[in-house]
């Protein structure tokens, strides 16, 4: 008798202590659950071992990435449903001990098992980033982290990204938004030239340059030099070659460098987009530090970054473990107010701050839909588990944001030279 999802339903409901906000189908054709919600197809037993071994949002990330665990239909429904269990509850979860002395618990993990049909647990998807978590930040693990990331081949952004190959968020306008990806992702980087009052003559650093896209823009809309670094090799590659079909080889300069290498300051001009996520709290005041050295006084730093809500006890933060074990290895997000209280202790002038969060789901849903029009070629460019992961990555991720569990923020400040004198307009926001 096929009776696998009743069977898995009652087990997780009792184990979650909460009805199934989901319908399941399993390996045997059997389902189970609410017949209107979007259904979990659970292709095989190894999906309940990498639960039993890793419970929580990591042992279903295992699933999803090896294909033991899919989705029938929209992603997003089905994601917003499981979010109450997995990235809100993984915050308040009981600890494992607890967990054991309840012996309802017990009864329900030995059904898990029994249902599993083999005691050990299966290896992890060859896309987990395997390293020790000590010697975090440091400029070698940095450099492992973020090739990580970015070195999956140029082939596959170009399909995620599209032809702006701008990896971070978009620039919408209102309402609602119905131009191109290309168009709100050059919107953003003149509102970055504009926030930064770019000038002929000046040098910017673009600290995370990327494939190059803001270096560009500034050397050839704004008349600007332009140095920019990054950790990446293969996007250093992509980016001097762009420099050099845009004839901007005079102008602008691509770097493999530690921003912590640089040293031909002073610039009147830092552009950080998408790049302090990667730097770390342990690191975040040098790193803010080495920027206002690289100033001149009345120099302006631009940074934009992803924020979480903050923590009743900030010692209890932990990375997202599936972010850290497939996407950003080492990353870390911060409150909005911790960002701009180290810039300041670093000397800046924190002049303006803009929340563009809704801005960022919106990018995220169209690069979602990019990867899934190409997703035979981004299969054949990488592996199916790493288009899962990054499906599952930018669906989540635009969720999050929609539900304001994070949030983007462009921070403006400047290096006030002694004299006070910002050199910012009494009415700065005539950039928009």
């Amino acid at each position: 008798m096929a009776d696998a999802a009743p069977r898995l339903k009652g087990i997780l409901e009792q184990l979650l202590g909460t009805p199934l906000p989901v319908r399941i189908r399993t390996w045997d054709g059997s389902q189970a659950g609410p017949p209107d919600a979007p259904t979990l197809v659970v292709r095989n037993r190894r999906a309940l071992r990498h639960l039993m071994w890793k419970p929580g949002e990591l042992g279903l990330a295992r699933a999803w990435v090896a294909g033991d665990v899919t989705v029938e239909g929209d992603l997003y429904p089905a994601l917003d449903r499981l979010a109450g269990l997995i990235w809100e509850r993984d915050e308040n979860a009981r600890t494992l001990t607890q967990a054991l002395r309840d012996p309802a618990f017990r009864s329900a993990a030995r059904g898990l098992l029994g249902l599993a049909g083999h005691p050990l647990p299966p290896a992890p998807p060859p896309e987990e980033a395997r390293r020790p978590r000590r010697g975090l930040h440091t400029k070698h693990s940095d450099r492992r982290a973020i090739s990580h990331h970015y070195d999956v081949g140029n082939d596959f952004y170009e399909i995620v990204l599209g032809p702006s190959m701008v990896y971070s968020c978009a620039y919408w306008p209102a309402p609602p938004p119905e131009g191109t990806l290309e168009q709100a992702q050059h919107d953003k980087l003149e509102l970055v030239a504009r926030k930064l009052g770019l000038e002929p003559g000046g040098r910017l650093l673009d600290v995370g340059c990327g494939w190059g896209s803001m270096a560009i823009h500034a050397a050839r809309e704004h008349g600007v030099s332009v140095v920019g670094i990054t950790l990446s090799q293969e996007q250093a590659a992509y980016a001097r070659k762009r420099v050099a079909d845009e004839g901007l080889t005079d102008r602008v300069e691509i770097r493999v460098q530690d921003y912590r290498d640089v040293t031909d300051g002073p610039y009147d001009a830092i552009s950080s987009i998408g790049m302090a996520e990667h730097v770390g709290s342990e690191r975040y005041l040098e790193y803010a530090t080495v920027l206002h050295r690289l100033l001149r006084p009345g120099g302006r730093l631009l940074n934009h970054q992803i924020a979480r809500r903050p923590h009743r006890d900030e010692t209890s933060y932990r990375a997202d473990a599936f972010i850290d074990a497939y996407v950003f290895p080492d990353g870390e997000l911060a409150p909005l107010g911790t960002t701009v209280s180290l810039l300041e202790r670093a000397g800046f002038e924190v002049r303006d701050v803009e929340s563009i969060r809704e801005h960022y789901a919106l990018t995220l849903r169209r690069w979602v839909a990019n990867l899934e029009n190409g997703w035979a070629r981004a299969v054949a460019l990488t592996s199916p588990g790493r288009a899962r992961v990054w499906q599952l990555y930018m669906a989540a991720s635009a969720l999050a944001f929609e539900r304001n569990r994070i949030g983007v923020n462009q921070v403006l400040a400047v290096r006030t030279p002694e004299s006070g004198a910002s050199a910012l307009p009494l009415r700065a926001r005539t950039w928009n």
